[in-house]
């Protein structure tokens, strides 16, 4: 067991899926029928489902009447051929004429009257049935949300969250898909089904049940593959949920993954569920194949029986009298017409059935998630509210467990009373449950016995929001939002004036470093505060606090963040502010806290010790000894402290101390205005021939499909011919001709089912490999595109975690609306349509110019709607990115979010991103309503026109019948084609403008990249060099946050970097792990630039500790294993590093020990417990420099003595960057360099520092 191995990339895909349930199980949710899609429709909507049902079955009967028609007009044509061929009586021949003109007549004006309404039924049930689909998926879509945003926090620590975007961006079009104009196809298609089977057998029941007889078996069919189908589609909506959760960690963590040179584990990762998802997609698209092709040879098989057993019905009834008589020519053609029709619909809905499905699959989770009720309900707003909330806490017997950890127990009848206006801390070893009581009070928990009041209130019985509104909140790892400084903090109170704004942030410290931005107060900060350093978002999370005024105040290491002149005005600023209301304070810096009213010492899941500081320094417990082990201060000499900073002005420090503008902290607000907009705005020329160059390696599988799709377009022109030619037997007086040449026809209308059945299949799994295989290729590239960026790339606004999360779910899946399947459904168009016109043009050219009159029409109105698709598709791109950003910031920054109570907030924003795609895509809905009933009205008037004017040419010119309805029934099976390509075009669109946005993003080059091939580059010495270097953030560069810097670190040596918070010591840090480059001079190791090295080699040599660790949803194991990525970490590596971190008792103490996993962002674990794993993992990796940005701020005093030896062990024989606020853990450094104006202002040791008696001596000071 020690010598076990970590790799998680190694596992095959179903052990990965299946350890991952195991561990984490995921709920299970109900499968959801087709019904059920409309759970979320309104009564608006309803009412335009219903209406657009209605003009669907009119359009149907009118599809079904016309089949009557053209029974009547084909009986008609062939007794005046006969008549004419067979009669020497001219008047015969005269009333068979008139009969004809008459009947011809009559199918025109009944073809043209039937035309124009199905045009006008199928616009207007297209229409609403569209509209209805974009409402209520806008309902669905925001339902979700705001269930989401509305959970219990318990909840996000049982669920995935990171999958937030892939379900947003691809299974909500996937359920609009399944509830949109395919169901009125659907409905179309059954009811036209219903109507002709109805016909046909009123017409003649018994030649309608022989050509029914396949029904049943095709009915179970598509009944089996649609059971299927929805369960396969589930299994690859969680497959590709669950890449989307790690696509999400991924990028959001970009600077720890890059760091520790995870890209390929992490790709490895992700490529194994999408291959899972493949291989399923795969499947399911076989059992597809199966389904039509078993369709298409019993629909044919059908045709071949009822032509066979027809004949024999109509010879049968030729020697009846002429009132008795069932069967003739015209009733045979009607019937089969009828039955054709249906059986041809039928089968043609298979497409749209198993969009049902694939929407019935995608809706389980969502509807799943929408309907589940929170423990905690937040938005039921019931509660009790009073008038004056005092600020009295109580906490009564609480035991309490993680419901993610049942069995790990924190507290244990835990009993505390905190005083309105108190000051109270709460002390204890990392990992004690401090935090447990910060989290009960707000009530992101409920305990599992025991009870917490306000104000002798029950928590349980108060309203939620109301409650939280009172309480300020500032966490030791501060989350902010992408919104303006002044944005961020008017979230802790919506009503807050500029005057409320400003007058909170100088009490923070904040003021001063704000104004300073060329924006002030409109300065964007950037993706979870990304362009700000980590002491300036502290001070401003602190002033969102301030700004509620709130009548208790949480501080969760509140100054952790801030430097030694900062946390000084700050710690003054929060300890007047805690004179106004009840305060508690959870502090590992014991310093901080001895001015409390009263220190409660928490170990064991109870409150051991109570008292003053005075008080419990003289017991001598487990106060004392955490104090005593704090080394880096002297509690005999604090009580001058407060005091004398309280007499220094902030001018006074200012004086000292010239505040640098971090780059981090540059606003995107005044950036060029190039620079905001999405260079892909506009779509240029289509990609799709570069996408499709990715499918190359399925090349046979395509042309296997292209084959096989020409092969199904042929059968209906073929049967059109084969049509034709039964017609003309019919005519004949020779019984036994008629017998042989249907023998003969029906033979070759079994062997079109045979062939088009092996061909459909072929089609179908050949097109489904190459489709899911080219979808799982994109995302693949472009999420390693996406890991090989550099920073700068990742600042940009439009690039934020949940846009590019958005980017990977939908525009891989949208193209396949272009290729995969719909490739072979357009060449089975275009080989009907040219086939059909091929053999039209052959067998009577003039019958088909006229109908190919009518064609331009139809092309015209479709390029207007491609016009139209083409914005709308762009549209919902831009939306789909800037809302899904919203949302997974907001789900990101959870505990942040409902501790603001500004669930509200971020629910707004992101509908008011939503909306103008909506009404954009609802006005595109009657260009799609006119383009759809086109394509289905104008095969009618064309085939009127046609059969009238070679009705014409028979009359005058004696041309063969045949050829004309073989001329006509070419064009209604092209028509037929058309309308069922034009059915997927809004897809086909959406598939292009994908595709140019994908090939733009995969030829984008990084601008950093390697200098060198040689992956095992060595360092000679390790000495490292910074000779007058520049640099400014490229999304400001007009700030020059570095001026000329020249430092150097020598090999083995460890150099301190000190200054005020903000003045660019982590630029120092990034610009040698090359996450930027220097805009002049440059950084050398051993005097070789670093921009000519390997990245891989360089970052190996580099191990970082952060002030905010980033861990992974994984196993502790792998978190340790994590910082090295070259090999497969053993586990006695492992637990030596967490050994060295002193974080192995608590490891081995929880009941999966090293296999316990962390959650998301490692929230199972308190912030000194995932420091000490971030600190195992930097060890682990063994590098030849140690860059320690604040590693041990968030360790309690224990921990850190003991973590800060480690740290001293393992710097040995390394050279160490450090980085810190906390001067006395950086006394004993080698060299030690003030940073101030872009320079290094200052150089020495701590005692040639002090001499000086300059800017470090001023930071010294204010620290003691």
């Amino acid at each position: 067991m020690e010598n076990q191995k970590y790799e998680y990339s190694k596992l095959p895909i179903k052990e990965t899926v299946t350890k991952s349930e195991e561990e984490k199980p995921p709920p299970e949710y109900p499968s959801v029928s087709f019904l059920q899609l409309y759970k979320y429709s309104t009564n608006l909507n309803k009412l335009h489902l219903a209406i657009g049902s209605i003009f669907c079955c009119v359009s149907a009967i009118g599809n079904s009447v016309l089949s009557l028609i053209f029974g009547d007009v084909t009986n008609v044509i062939i007794n005046y051929v006969a008549t004419v061929n067979w009669s020497t009586n001219d008047t015969v021949v005269y009333e068979a004429e008139q009969i004809l003109n008459d009947g011809l007549i009559k199918f025109v004006a009944l073809s043209c009257f039937m035309g124009v309404l199905i045009m006008a039924s199928t616009y207007i049930a297209t229409v609403l049935f569209n509209y209805s689909a974009l409402s209520q998926t806008f309902r669905i879509r925001e339902l979700f949300l705001a269930k989401v945003l509305n959970q219990d926090i318990s909840w996000y620590d049982m669920n995935q969250t990171g999958d937030f975007a892939s379900r947003v961006a691809d299974d909500l079009k996937k359920i609009e898909e399944g509830i949109g104009e395919k169901v009125s196809i659907v409905i179309f298609y059954a009811v036209v089904f219903l109507t002709s089977i109805l016909q046909g057998l009123i017409l003649g029941w018994e030649l309608a049940l022989i050509c029914l007889i396949s029904f049943p078996v095709t009915t179970a069919t598509m009944g089996f593959i649609s059971w299927i189908s929805t369960k396969l589609t589930r299994q690859e909506m969680d497959a590709y949920g669950e890449a989307g959760a790690i696509a999400e960690e991924t990028l959001s963590s970009i600077r720890t993954v890059v760091a520790f040179g995870g890209q390929q584990k992490e790709e490895e990762r992700y490529n194994k569920l999408l291959l899972f998802a493949c291989k399923n997609n795969i499947k399911r698209l076989f059992f597809n194949g199966i389904s039509s092709g078993i369709m298409w040879f019993f629909s044919y098989a059908s045709y071949s029986l009822g032509f066979w057993y027809g004949v024999r019905l109509i010879i049968r009834d030729r020697m009846l009298p002429e009132d008795e008589v069932g069967y003739d020519p015209g009733t045979m053609v009607a019937i089969f017409f009828s039955i054709s029709t249906g059986t041809w619909y039928f089968s043609m809905a298979t497409p749209f059935i198993e969009t049902f499905g694939i929407a019935k699959g995608a809706a389980s989770k969502i509807f799943g998630v929408i309907s589940s009720e929170p423990t905690i309900n937040l938005s039921k707003g019931n509660g009790v509210r009073y008038k004056k909330v005092n600020g009295k806490i109580t906490l009564k017997d609480v035991h309490f467990t993680y419901p993610s950890r049942p069995d790990v127990k924190i507290l244990h009848g835990l009993n505390l009373t905190i005083n309105p206006g108190e000051t109270v801390a709460l002390v204890g070893s990392s990992g004690c449950g401090k935090s447990t009581c910060i989290q009960l009070i707000q009530r992101y928990y409920d305990p599992d016995l025991g009870n917490v009041y306000i104000d002798d209130h029950k928590v349980t019985d108060l309203d939620l929001t109301w409650m939280r509104s009172h309480i300020g909140v500032v966490g030791q790892e501060p989350v902010l939002f992408e919104a303006t400084i002044a944005e961020n903090i008017r979230m802790g109170c919506k009503d807050a004036s500029q005057t409320d704004i400003e007058r909170a942030a100088t009490k923070a410290n904040a003021d001063s470093f704000i104004k300073l931005f060329p924006e002030g107060y409109n300065t964007l900060v950037g993706e979870r505060g990304a362009q700000l350093s980590g002491g300036q978002k502290q001070r401003i999370a602190i002033a969102r606090a301030l700004v509620r005024k709130p009548s208790i105040l949480l501080l969760d290491e509140a100054t952790s963040a801030l430097d030694a002149s900062s946390e000084a005005i700050v710690q003054a600023a929060l300890d007047a502010a805690s004179n106004e209301c009840t305060t508690v304070i959870v502090a590992h810096r014991l310093s901080t806290v001895r001015k409390a009213d009263r220190i409660l010492v928490i170990s064991s899941g109870k409150v051991q010790e109570e008292g003053t500081h005075y008080e419990l320094m003289q017991k001598k417990g487990i106060y004392f000894e955490l104090v005593t082990a704090q080394v880096s201060e002297d509690y005999n000499d604090d009580e001058a402290i407060v005091p004398a900073l309280q007499n220094q002005s902030n001018a006074s420090i200012n004086s000292q101390i010239s505040i640098e503008l971090n780059s981090k902290s540059l606003s995107m607000a005044s950036a060029p205005k190039e620079i905001l907009e999405d260079s892909n705005n506009e779509i240029g020329k289509s990609s799709l021939w570069a996408i499709m160059k990715y499918n190359s390696p399925e090349w046979w599988a395509i042309v296997i499909g292209c084959i096989s799709s020409v092969v199904t377009g042929a059968a209906m022109p073929i049967y059109a011919i084969v049509f034709g030619d039964v017609i003309g037997v019919l005519a004949s007086n020779d019984d036994d001709y008629i017998y042989q040449s249907t023998n003969r026809f029906s033979i070759f209308f079994l062997l079109i089912g045979i062939v088009t059945a092996i061909a459909t299949l072929f089609q179908t799994h050949m097109f489904g490999i190459a489709g899911e295989r080219l979808t799982m290729r994109l995302r693949s590239l472009m999420f390693k595109l996406f890991l090989s960026q550099e920073m700068a790339y990742f600042d940009e606004k439009d690039h934020g975690v949940g846009s590019l999360c958005a980017r990977l779910s939908a525009e891989p899946a949208s193209v396949q609306g272009a290729t995969g399947q719909r490739i072979g459904t357009i060449l089975n168009s275009i080989s009907t349509v040219l086939i059909a016109l091929g053999t039209s043009f052959f067998f009577e050219w003039r019958v088909t110019f006229v109908s190919i009159c009518f064609s331009p029409l139809i092309v015209l109105v479709y390029c207007l709607e491609e016009k139209f698709n083409a914005k709308e598709t762009q549209g919902h791109y831009k939306s789909l990115q800037k809302s899904t950003k919203i949302a997974v910031e907001a789900i990101n920054g959870i505990r942040t979010v409902a501790s603001l109570g500004c669930e509200q907030i971020f629910h707004d924003l992101y509908m008011a991103e939503i909306v103008p795609y909506q009404k954009m895509a609802q006005r595109n809905t009657h260009i799609r309503g006119v383009v759809y009933g086109l394509s289905r009205s104008l095969m009618f008037v064309s085939y009127a026109a046609s059969l009238y004017y070679g009705v014409m040419l028979i009359k005058d010119e004696g041309i063969d019948y045949v050829r004309v309805f073989i001329v006509c029934e070419s064009i209604v099976s092209s028509s037929w084609s058309l309308s069922q390509a034009l059915a997927f075009t809004p897809n086909f669109q959406k598939g292009l403008v994908a595709a140019n946005r994908i090939s733009d993003l995969l030829s984008r080059i990084p601008t950093i990249r390697d200098g060198s091939s040689n992956a095992e580059e060595k360092w000679e010495h390790g000495q490292i060099t910074y000779d007058k270097v520049r640099f400014s953030y490229p999304s400001r560069p007009s700030i020059n946050v570095l001026k000329g810097l020249d430092m150097s670190v020598l090999q083995g040596k460890m150099i301190a970097l000190v200054g005020p918070s903000g003045c660019g010591k982590s630029t120092i840090v990034q610009l040698l792990e090359r996450f930027y480059e220097p805009i002049d001079g440059t950084v050398s190791v051993d005097g070789k630039n670093i921009d000519s090295m390997n990245l891989a080699a360089l970052r190996s040599h580099l191990g970082i500790v952060s002030q905010e660790p980033n861990l992974f949803s994984r196993t502790i194991a792998d978190n340790i294993a994590y910082g090295d990525n070259t090999r497969v970490v053993p586990k006695d590596e492992i637990i030596i590093a967490a050994k060295n971190a002193n974080i192995h008792t608590f490891i081995t103490s929880l009941p999966l020990g090293y296999e316990t996993k962390l959650g998301d962002k490692g929230t199972q674990l308190s912030g000194g417990q995932k420091q000490r794993v971030a600190i195992a993992r930097a060890l682990v990796r063994n590098p030849k420099v140690l860059l320690l940005d604040e590693a041990t701020s968030a360790l309690d005093a224990e921990s850190e003595k003991v973590v800060q030896e480690a740290l001293d062990n393992a710097k040995k024989g390394r050279t160490c960057i450090t980085i810190a606020h906390r001067l006395t853990t950086i006394q004993d450094a080698d060299l030690i360099c003030v940073i101030n104006h872009g320079r290094v202002a200052e150089m020495g040791t701590h005692s040639e520092l002090l001499n000086l008696k300059g800017i470090y001596y001023n930071l010294h000071n204010a620290h003691h």
